[in-house]
Formats: structure tokens, sequence, C-alpha cells
């Protein structure tokens, strides 16, 4: 398989990663086999539009995110993400983004 089907796969399996699910479970929530999704995930096969449509369904990202990288998805994955969080955790969370945002305009947090 050529680099499309590698990237996809790479982007596939780092959100399903994300999300923890294992290959088991993310399989039977888009109606496929493990060994099919590994196939996927390691870009030694591509996929129909219609497991597309699962597995972009069962991750909560658009297709046109797994299949290109789109922007847009990624902001899905991070939404998503943090609705997995715990209170706690997305305060961590929220502490490091005011940080980030401090240093991206050259500003300290304190």
């Amino acid at each position: 398989m050529d680099g499309f089907e590698v990237n996809v796969g790479a982007r596939l399996r780092a959100l399903r990663e994300a999300y923890g699910f294992s290959r088991e479970k993310l399989s039977e929530m888009a109606d496929i086999t493990p060994k099919f999704l590994y196939e996927i995930e390691s870009g030694r096969k591509g996929m129909s539009a219609y497991t597309l449509y699962n597995i972009s369904k069962a991750l909560n990202v658009s297709c046109d995110y797994l299949l290109a990288g789109r922007t847009a998805g990624n902001i899905e994955h991070i939404t998503n993400i943090l609705l997995t969080l715990t209170d706690e955790e997305l305060l961590n969370v929220a502490q490091i983004v005011r940080c980030a945002a401090a240093l991206a305009h050259g500003k300290s947090e304190k």
C-alpha cells in the first residue's frame, strides 16, 4: 500500500488509542473484524466507504479527518477527548492551555 493508506491507518490508530479503545472494541462498534482493523491501521488494506463511515461514526470524527487529517477533525477529536475527562483532569488541561497561550503571546503565566 502507498502512503495514503499508511497515513489513514496512523490517524485511525492514534484516535483509537486516544479514546482508550481496544481493537476489539472499535471493530465491534464499526462492524468489522479486529484483524481487518489491524490491517487498516497498519496501512496494509484500504476500506469501503461504508466501513469508513462506521469507523468515523464510532470515533465521532469526520470521514474527512480520517482520510486527510483536516483541522476541523482535530478540533472534534480534542473536544471528544475532553468530554471523557474528570473534573480534576479538566482543571489540569485548562492550566496547561492557559500556560501555552501565555507563552504563545510572550507573557508569563503565574
